[in-house]
């Protein structure tokens, strides 16, 4: 609405919009254009959600917070006010300036306030306000200069067009592009962002507090108020994972730290609902923040295995607990991003390595398997034991590539063609078998949702590829390739399973005709499977087929090591 008021036209705002699934990134100035543009209904319906949004959290009595204007602008500002002072940021991550280089208005240009306030006079006129607005000027971009007296006026000027909407109003900002790009982010650039906002009127988020706090090294942000926030997922990955020694004690520490302005607690995954096993790890960090002192996690987990099935059960229990020691404590930096080979395009360089004791997982899923007589009938059990055999498996599949890796570099064809021969059409099958029968595993259920948002044909098409460009190659060329893997029946097999056959009949080509295997060929050869996954139409069931308890048992006589 601002920029049509303003005098661009549709057009101009078309190409400045990405598609439903990357818009989190055109806010932030890292993407334009991609996979939209944003049809007219998509604007409607999201206007009519915002509104349940904001008054069922206001029914609840929780804090609404809006999104202010950052600085990033459409191309089209420039013809109309062609005298604004507007400079063009560099490409993001793996993306040229076809998708990415975004404008950035000039703080200190006088039509950055006249942006910024219009917008949220329209926002607050059409949501009402509860003055906390939320900008990222340089989320993973680095600004035009390092000169604190720029930094500041940048900050100022966000902070200023706020104010000349809501006097009363208070910044909510991510400190992710601090510990991000610390080479650019000295103490003093810090400060003199932070302090370009009147001490108070400014919460920062300390987004990634249980691996990298920030507010360790900033003098707890130079004096403004944070949130201590457990990130803990990156690209909605399945996996479990947790750090949970680091989330027990961290926020404490937090507290006690010098001249602490510490004001709460937070959770930011990056996805949501990327896996309701890690829910675990969820419950625990938002039960700290009522704790005086850190919890004896043991017990804890204990209770948690007996309150997440409705009963007490020794087996279960017991196999949480070593869940709890194994893939849910992750100590020193930890960055919960699927390495697995399983979810990654194969090449002879994969990394195989965990963070725990792979037998851990084993026996977990051994001692779940023995608890299903007494606690199949519960929803949540049969979540976990898909979840437990998939972790279980996405462990085999690294020990299957290590051997078929092994055989290929010493060139024994048979024991490559036993060990690949098990992966591709057992293993992986099987997996895809065991994720299908369950109706949360399912990339049909995934596509479907997308397809549920549009209001034409046109629209669904646009919206399931957004949804499989998400989860495959984030871009139109594979560039951020696989960020934000899902383990789902049917990907499984049309995905990744495809993938690893072509790879293997690569490496075994390779040694028939006694030619090197060269990655930079493979790659071409298998940009065309993942391209042809976004774009082949098929249709997957939304509905579960088979036994889950069945799949898992059949899956731990054949591959319990």
């Amino acid at each position: 609405q601002v920029y049509l008021t303003l005098g661009l036209n549709q057009s101009e705002v078309d190409v400045y919009f990405t598609g439903p699934a990357f818009l989190a990134w055109n806010r932030m100035g890292n993407l334009r254009g991609w996979a939209g543009p944003l049809p007219p209904a998509w604007h409607l319906k999201q206007l009519y959600l915002q509104y349940r949004i904001v008054e069922r959290m206001r029914s609840l009595g929780m804090t609404t917070v809006l999104p202010a204007f950052a600085g990033h602008v459409p191309q089209g500002v420039l013809r109309v006010f062609p005298h604004v002072n507007a400079t063009r940021l560099g490409g993001w991550s793996h993306f040229d300036c076809t998708y990415s280089c975004i404008y950035l208005l000039d703080p200190e240009d006088p039509m950055f306030q006249v942006i910024g306030t219009l917008f949220l006079k329209e926002l607050i006129k059409e949501f009402g306000t509860d003055h906390v607005y939320s900008a990222d000027t340089f989320n993973e971009m680095p600004p035009l200069s390092s000169d604190p007296a720029y930094l500041s006026r940048v900050s100022n000027a966000v902070f200023k067009s706020m104010v000349g909407a809501d006097p009363e109003a208070v910044w909510l900002m991510q400190g992710w592009l601090f510990q991000h790009q610390p080479d650019f982010w000295q103490p003093a650039q810090v400060r003199a962002l932070l302090h370009g906002v009147p001490l108070g009127r400014m919460i920062v988020l300390d987004l990634f507090a249980e691996s990298k706090p920030v507010y360790q090294w900033t003098e707890s942000f130079y004096g403004q108020p944070f949130i201590w926030c457990m990130l803990h997922n990156f690209g909605g990955n399945h996996g479990l994972f947790g750090t949970v020694e680091a989330i027990n004690h961290g926020p404490f520490a937090a507290r006690r730290f010098p001249n602490s302005t510490m004001v709460g607690t937070g959770l930011v995954p990056e996805g949501i609902e990327q896996n309701d096993m890690n829910d675990m790890v969820y419950e625990l960090m938002n039960e700290l923040g009522w704790c005086p002192e850190p919890l004896n996690l043991t017990s804890w987990v204990t209770r948690y295995a007996e309150r997440r099935y409705g009963t007490p059960n020794a087996a279960a229990a017991g196999a949480w607990r070593l869940l709890l020691r194994s893939v849910y404590n992750c100590t020193g930096v930890c960055v919960n991003h699927n390495r697995s080979p399983l979810v990654h395009r194969p090449s002879l360089h994969m990394d195989t390595e965990l963070w725990y004791n792979a037998s851990d997982v084993y026996e977990a899923w051994r001692l779940l398997l023995s608890a299903g007589a007494e606690l199949g009938s519960s929803t949540t059990f049969r979540y976990d034991l898909v979840d437990v055999t998939r972790q279980a498996a996405q462990q085999l599949v690294g020990d299957y590539y290590l051997s078929i890796r092994r055989a290929f570099q010493s060139h024994a064809l048979p024991e490559l063609l036993t060990a690949s021969g098990v992966l591709v059409y057992d293993l992986l099958p099987e997996l895809d078998n065991l994720l299908s029968s369950h109706s949360l595993f399912l990339l049909g259920r995934w596509l479907e949702s997308a397809r549920a948002m549009a209001t034409s044909d046109r629209e669904a098409e646009q919206y399931e590829l957004n949804a499989r460009n998400q989860v495959t190659l984030w871009g139109p060329s594979g560039n951020i390739l696989d960020y934000a893997n899902k383990q789902l029946g049917g990907m499984v097999l049309d995905y990744y399973g495809v993938r690893w056959s072509l790879f293997v009949s690569a490496l075994v080509e390779s040694l028939n005709s006694g030619t090197p295997f060269h990655q930079d060929q493979f790659n071409q050869a298998v940009f065309q499977v993942e391209r042809g996954f976004v774009y082949n139409k098929k249709r997957y069931p939304a509905v579960p087929a088979g036994d889950t308890l069945e799949i898992s048992r059949k899956l731990f006589l054949k591959y319990y090591p």
